[in-house]
C-alpha cells in the first residue's frame, strides 16, 4: 500500500466500518438535498453495509491525522471492475486524495486481469465528474440511469493494452 508521513492508504478492516459510514454520510450531506431520500440511504449507507462491502470486495480507506478521511470500494463484475462507494472528506479535499485511491484501484485492476473501470455519479457531483474525467473516464450510455429516483451517469474507463 501507499503511504507518506502524513497518509496512510491501505485496506478496509471490519472495524473501519462505523468510521466508513460516518465519512460517507459527512460527504455527502451537503448533496443530500439533490438525493431522493432512499437514493441518498443507498448512497450513505450504514456501517452493516459497509461490513457486507468488505466481505464482497476490497475496501480502502485514507487515513490522514489518524482519520479515516477517504475511501473507495470495488467489486468484480466480469472482466470489469466496478467502483463504488467513493468519498473524501470535504475538510481532506484538495489533497489528491481521489486520485491516490483511483491510482491503487487501477494498479488492483491491471493486476487482477481486469479489462475496464466503471462507475456511476450523480450529475450534480462536479468536483467527482472532473476528477474521473482527469482520470480517463468517460461517459458511456450504460445504466443505470437512476437510484431510487436520484438520476445517475455511467461513467469507465478502458484499462491499457484491453480492448
Amino acid at each position: 500500500m501507499n503511504s507518506s508521513p502524513s497518509i496512510e492508504l491501505r485496506f478496509a478492516e471490519p472495524d473501519d466500518a462505523p468510521a466508513i459510514a460516518l465519512l460517507l454520510s459527512e460527504s455527502f450531506a451537503e448533496y443530500e438535498p439533490l438525493y431522493t431520500p432512499q437514493g441518498y440511504s443507498a448512497t450513505a449507507i450504514p456501517a452493516g453495509e459497509i461490513s457486507k462491502r468488505i466481505d464482497e470486495g476490497p475496501v480502502w480507506v485514507v487515513i490522514a491525522d489518524g482519520r479515516i478521511v477517504g475511501t473507495a470500494a470495488v467489486v468484480a463484475r466480469g472482466t470489469s471492475l466496478y467502483i463504488r462507494g467513493m468519498a473524501v472528506h470535504p475538510t481532506a479535499r484538495g489533497r489528491q486524495l481521489g486520485n491516490l485511491l483511483l491510482e491503487e484501484i487501477e494498479k488492483f485492476a491491471t493486476a487482477g486481469g481486469f479489462a475496464r473501470l466503471y462507475l456511476s455519479t450523480t450529475p450534480s457531483l462536479d468536483r467527482a465528474i472532473r476528477l474521473y474525467e482527469r482520470f480517463g473516464f468517460r461517459f458511456i450510455d450504460e445504466g443505470p440511469k437512476e437510484l431510487f429516483g436520484t438520476p445517475l451517469l455511467t461513467m469507465e474507463k478502458v484499462l491499457p493494452g484491453k480492448p
